[in-house]
C-alpha cells in the first residue's frame, strides 16, 4: 500500500489485506518514496547485473510490493536491457501492459500470496506449498517474447516450512532471465539458506511528507493541523498502510483507547467492554486487526524500554506476554474464536503485563 491512491474500478484480485478504496500494489501506478532503490534496480537491469533473486525488506505498508510490480512493469516494457532507461519507468495506467499485470493476467508475472479458501470462505493464514508449486509450472512455459519472468512472493514471511523449502529448490537452480522478488517484513524469519541466495534491498519507512502525499490521494485526507500530522506520522511508523488504517478505520481511537487502558492504574471495566465491542463486530475485521497489532506493539515497545533500562525481570515478563498474545491471535484466526472474548483476553493480558505487581518478585 506504499503508494496507496484513490480507486475507480478494481483491476487486481482481492487479497487477504485488501482495504476498501485503496489500490492494490499491482494496480498502483504511483510509487511514493524508495527512489534510491528504484534507481539502483533500473541501473542493474540496464547493465545486465540484475540479481536472480532479491529480498525487498522493510516494515509492512511502505510500498515494497508496489516497487516489485513497478520493477516487473519496467522489465516487460523494455525486454532489451541495453535499451532500458536508467530510471524505473512510471507505468501508464491506461496501457494494456499495466492493465494485464494489475489484473494478474500477464503470462510473465506470477504473484504468490495467501490464497482464498473456498471451503471456509476466508483467506488462508499462510502461503502453503501448493502456491510455491505454481512456480515450476510457471517457469516451464517459455516466456512469450524471450523477455524476463517475474515471481513475486508477497509476503514471504507468510510461507510455512514446506513452502520455504520448495522455494529454496527454485532458487538453487534459477532459470535465465527470471527474477524472484521476496517481499519481507522481518528478514530474520526467513531460512538463512534463502537469505543467502538473494540480494537484500532494504527499504526504509516513509517520511512525514511522503505519508501525507499518500493520504492526500485517499478517501480520508490527512489532518490540516501540523501537530496532528506529525503525531499521525509518528504513530504510523512510516507505513502508508498504517496511516490509512489510523485515519480511515478508527485506528487512532483504538490505539488511544488501548494506550489509556494499558496505563490505567486500575481496570476501567466499562471502557474495556466498549473497546472490545468496537473491534469485535461482524464488519470490524480491519479494526480487529488494528487492535491486535497495537497490543503486540505496546508489549514489544515496553519490553524494549525495560531491557534498555536494565530491568530484565520486567523485560522478560513483557516478552513472554508478547509471545502469548501472538499465539492467541493465531488461535483466534485459525479456530474462528469469539472475537469479543479474544479482545477481552488481550486487554487483560496487556493490563497484567503492564502493571508492576505482576513482574515484581
Amino acid at each position: 500500500a506504499g503508494g496507496a491512491g484513490m480507486i475507480g474500478q478494481r483491476l487486481a484480485p482481492q487479497q487477504h489485506d485488501t482495504l476498501d478504496g485503496v489500490l492494490e500494489p499491482a494496480e498502483n501506478p504511483r510509487l511514493v518514496g524508495h527512489a534510491a532503490a528504484a534507481s539502483m534496480l533500473a541501473q542493474a537491469y540496464r547493465s545486465g547485473k540484475l540479481p536472480h533473486a532479491a529480498i525487498f525488506a522493510g516494515p509492512p505498508g511502505i510500498g515494497k510490493a508496489t516497487l516489485a510490480f513497478h520493477l516487473a512493469h519496467h522489465l516487460l516494457k523494455y525486454p532489451k536491457m541495453a535499451e532500458a532507461p536508467a530510471e524505473l519507468a512510471v507505468p501508464d495506467a491506461s496501457s494494456s501492459l499495466f492493465r494485464q499485470i494489475a489484473s494478474g493476467a500477464h503470462p510473465s508475472v506470477l504473484h504468490l500470496t495467501r490464497p482464498f479458501d473456498d471451503k471456509n470462505k476466508r483467506f488462508k493464514t499462510v502461503v502453503a506449498v501448493d502456491e510455491i508449486r505454481k512456480v515450476s509450472q510457471f517457469l516451464s512455459l517459455t516466456s512469450h517474447d524471450g523477455g524476463y519472468r517475474v515471481v513475486i512472493v508477497d509476503p514471504a514471511d507468510d510461507m510455512n516450512t514446506n513452502a520455504a523449502n520448495a522455494l529454496l529448490k527454485n532458487l538453487e537452480e534459477p532459470p535465465a532471465r527470471t527474477i524472484f522478488v521476496l517481499i519481507v517484513h522481518a528478514p530474520g524469519s526467513l531460512l538463512p539458506t534463502i537469505r543467502s541466495r538473494c540480494q537484500m534491498v532494504r527499504l526504509g519507512p516513509l517520511g512525514e511528507e511522503e505519508l501525507m502525499s499518500v493520504l492526500e490521494a485517499t478517501e480520508a485526507p490527512p489532518p490540516e493541523d501540523p501537530a496532528m500530522r506529525t503525531a499521525l506520522a509518528e504513530r504510523a511508523g512510516g507505513s502508508a498502510r498504517a496511516a490509512i488504517l489510523l485515519t480511515q478505520y478508527g485506528g487512532l481511537e483504538i490505539a488511544q483507547a488501548l494506550d489509556a487502558l494499558g496505563n490505567a492504574p486500575r481496570p476501567d471495566i466499562a471502557g474495556v467492554h466498549r473497546l472490545a465491542d468496537a473491534v469485535a463486530g461482524r464488519d470490524q475485521a480491519i479494526q480487529f486487526d488494528i487492535f491486535n497489532r497495537r497490543v503486540l506493539d505496546l508489549l514489544a515497545d515496553n519490553a524494549s524500554h525495560a531491557a534498555l533500562a536494565g530491568d530484565l525481570g520486567r523485560a522478560k515478563a513483557l516478552s513472554d506476554a508478547w509471545h502469548e498474545a501472538a499465539n492467541a491471535i493465531v488461535e483466534a484466526e485459525t479456530y474462528n474464536l469469539d472475537k469479543k472474548q479474544h479482545a477481552l483476553g488481550m486487554i487483560d493480558r496487556l493490563n497484567t503485563a503492564m502493571r508492576p505487581s505482576s513482574w515484581r518478585m
